[in-house]
């Protein structure tokens, strides 16, 4: 499940990104930042979101570090956007994510360094970056389960 971010945000705004944010002093760990976040940007209550653990920290080229939890989502649920954060919600069957025909490289000149990411474009939507990056990792942890 991934989001697009509005226009308007001061931090990587219109791009698409999975639900999630800052730590705050309440939450017991990155699984409880993300299940909150999820509940505060898409309205997806804890309920309906499974734990399944997490994947390496991700650095991002903007100087955010990233905590990735990987989790299963059971339907049904109702999704609530906050308009101020969330532009949409829109689901990337697994299968395509991890289908390396859909893994694109591509670079650009950012802060005076040529800087290289990966992105998988999916109908309208142009997953790429930090998000793309957090999808790449999930795969090669996937491969090395495989026999």
């Amino acid at each position: 499940m991934l989001t697009q971010r509005t226009a308007h945000l001061k931090d990587h705004p219109g791009q698409i990104s999975f639900p999630g944010g800052r730590c705050e002093s309440a939450d017991a760990s990155p699984a409880h930042t993300a299940l909150r976040e999820a509940d505060e940007e898409i309205g997806l209550a804890p309920a309906h979101i499974d734990v399944a653990g997490y994947l390496p920290e991700y650095l991002t080229s903007t100087g955010f570090r990233v905590t990735p939890v990987v989790a299963m989502v059971t339907p049904p649920f109702e999704l609530r956007l906050d308009a101020f954060e969330v532009a949409a919600v829109f689901e990337v069957p697994l299968s395509f994510l991890l289908d390396p025909v859909n893994h694109q490289q591509h670079s650009l000149h950012y802060r005076g360094k040529l800087r290289s990411y990966y992105a998988m474009p999916y109908g309208d939507y142009f997953i790429w970056g930090a998000t793309a990056g957090m999808i790449m990792s999930l795969y090669r942890a996937l491969e090395k389960l495989e026999p």
